[in-house]
């Protein structure tokens, strides 16, 4: 069985049509946009705005999230991208060592969120009634369901583990395929084998699949962590909105936002392995907590700044 606790090793493919993947992480991120449009439109209703710009702002935010959150990846973890393989930066393949169909992988939620900013700037000059902090404070609402669905999604594709813990704690997770404790053609034989299950039973008892497992550390699992935090988030948001008057004080839900998932984020990554970046560096704090201090500085900002103004 494949729960925590125990080894973590799920294909991380849904289906495939020919050469074209459709995997755990990709569908996640369609359920955290469709989630997103549902709970905007129940928002637009309640505020008598009209629901045709929602389909604009729709198109703004997904556009905006994918294309920021891709090149802030390659921009702040794997800059030598823009060399090596340029074709991988903003197609769902790569080309070195061999052409690949890797489908979207490796994005940042930095990058996602400085260009959702601007791309929520410039939906607000088209729509002059329809303020720049009036829409961030309400988008940011669905951002944080979002954020836990694609943190889902990391943990479907044993992606941003976290760092060796031992195996007596509650939520000890072995990630099979973690490219720091197994080769990786060991980690897709073994994911292979296991969905002919007549084929991975066969050898599930054998001597040199248990020392395979007994060398695969212990890991927490990060990602769950970082999506319960920002489910927690959502339900604060959720609640700030429609229970209290805070949403009539233009900003405060965006900073909320800001301060709750990047507090969150500079929490958990003292749980991850490294990911890499300039942290060796800068050094005392890894390079997702040094992107996160200026987001929760902002957010600090527009919460509690004494001269915000009433929308």
């Amino acid at each position: 069985m494949y729960f925590l606790g125990f080894n973590w090793n799920p294909d991380d493919t849904l289906f495939k049509i020919g050469f074209a993947q459709i995997k755990y992480y990709n569908l996640l991120w369609i359920i955290a946009f469709l989630v997103g449009f549902q709970i905007m439109k129940k928002i637009f209703k309640k505020e008598n705005r009209p629901l045709e710009r929602l389909d604009s702002l729709f198109l703004y935010a997904v556009i905006s999230i994918m294309l920021g959150a891709r090149l802030g990846h390659v921009l702040f973890y794997q800059p030598e991208l823009f060399s090596s393989d340029p074709l991988s930066i903003l197609l769902p393949i790569k080309t070195v060592p061999k052409f690949e169909f890797t489908g979207f992988t490796g994005l940042a939620s930095h990058g996602a969120a400085i260009a959702a900013i601007v791309a929520l700037y410039f939906f607000s000059r088209k729509f002059k009634d329809m303020k720049f902090l009036w829409v961030l404070d309400r988008v940011t609402i669905t951002c944080a369901i979002g954020a836990a669905c694609v943190r889902l999604g990391n943990f479907f594709n044993s992606e941003i583990n976290g760092n060796i813990v031992d195996k007596s704690f509650a939520l000890a997770t072995r990630f099979i395929r973690d490219s720091d404790d197994m080769p990786a053609y060991k980690a897709i034989q073994l994911t292979k084998e296991k969905t002919a299950s007549a084929a991975y039973k066969a050898i599930e008892n054998k001597p040199e699949f248990s020392q395979i497992l007994e060398s695969i550390p212990y890991r927490h699992p990060a990602q769950l962590y970082e999506a319960f935090l920002y489910l927690i988030l959502f339900a604060a948001m959720w609640f700030t909105y429609w229970k209290t008057n805070k949403s009539e004080k233009s900003g405060f839900l965006f900073g909320l936002f800001m301060v709750g998932l990047w507090t969150a984020r500079f929490v958990v990554e003292y749980f991850k392995k490294s990911q890499g970046g300039f942290e060796e560096t800068w050094g005392t704090f890894t390079t997702g907590q040094w992107l996160s201090i200026p987001m929760i500085l902002i957010g600090l900002y527009f919460m509690f700044r004494p001269t915000a103004s009433r929308q």
